[in-house]
């Protein structure tokens, strides 16, 4: 398990934990850049896109659907150095 995707599961976990009836969805081939996790719980959303660190290289697009998506609901890069503080975020977008 590469980096990028041991940190996604630990996100995921994260979620599950505060809200184990929400539906997460991995985009696998969506429009090229759309993020990675789709989080859907009750009547509210949010995507993220998992990085393995604060540097990675974004793919052409991320930058825009990350900032489109964030219009419209919560979307937002998550990595190592920011997990606390987008997790917070996260937490306060999907509650009831």
């Amino acid at each position: 398990m590469n980096a990028e995707t041991k940190f996604q599961k630990d996100i995921k976990d994260a979620i599950k934990d505060r809200f184990p009836d929400s539906i997460i969805l991995k985009q696998n081939n969506g429009p090229q850049g759309i993020p990675d996790l789709f989080i859907i719980n009750n009547n509210k959303w949010v995507a993220l896109e998992c990085k393995d660190a604060k540097d990675a290289k974004h793919q052409p697009n991320q930058d825009y659907y990350v900032d489109k998506l964030n219009k419209m609901s919560y979307a937002a890069f998550i990595f190592p150095e920011n997990k606390t503080e987008v997790l917070n975020e996260v937490f306060k977008a999907l509650e009831p």
